[in-house]
């Protein structure tokens, strides 16, 4: 009867540290699933964006032609956001995947500004419909990129707390819950850290 006893309280035991790691587990899962979905809003920010920026630069071309290296540049720094881009939906979270897409959206920040800046000495095309509607969404999309690397970076250091804490740490060890990195802007790099002024 003792070991009875003994048996039954040992399985309830085991019964109770099963039920207590898998709610461990499913909180990581979770907040995993969470900065994942973050950053797929990230990326159709991005997308809108990217999307926005031909239109600008037909648009601006029809005003400044001589401006030929300034257009190109913008052109330019998109394919290599965009390429920024897809490396980090190809491992989202990942150190340098997030380093590469924060670099290659600061160089297109910076080229888009100057763009911008340049578009300023030509009055016909700061008066243009397009060029005004372009500029009107290409803010609002700034606006809502940021909103999205925040709500991302928020995720993920909800997430990485709650790997790094023990005792979700043992669980997150044991079934490899990699650190999330976020979606640093350096802060040494201005234009990185600034969107673009569109006021036309």
């Amino acid at each position: 009867m003792g070991s009875l006893l003994i048996l039954l309280v040992f399985l309830g035991v085991l019964v109770a540290v099963a039920l207590w790691a898998v709610g461990i587990y499913n909180g990581l899962v979770t907040s995993r699933n969470a900065w994942k979905n973050a950053f797929a809003q990230i990326d159709v920010q991005l997308q809108r964006r990217f999307d926005l920026i031909p239109n600008l630069v037909e648009t601006a071309k029809a005003y400044m032609g001589h401006e030929r290296e300034t257009l190109e540049a913008v052109v330019a720094a998109r394919s290599v956001a965009q390429a920024g881009l897809a490396a980090a939906k190809a491992h989202p979270g990942g150190e340098a995947e997030m380093a590469q897409l924060a670099a290659s959206q600061g160089q297109l920040n910076g080229v888009l500004g100057r763009l911008l800046a340049v578009a300023e000495a030509y009055p016909d095309l700061k008066a243009n419909q397009n060029m005004m509607q372009l500029s009107e969404e290409l803010s609002s999309t700034e606006n809502r990129v940021a909103f999205a690397r925040q709500a991302y970076n928020d995720a993920v250091m909800a997430y990485n707390n709650r790997r790094e804490i023990f005792p979700s740490s043992v669980v997150a060890g044991m079934f490899n819950f990699a650190h999330a990195a976020l979606l640093d802007i350096p802060a040494d790099k201005a234009q990185v850290r600034e969107a673009p002024k569109v006021q036309f």
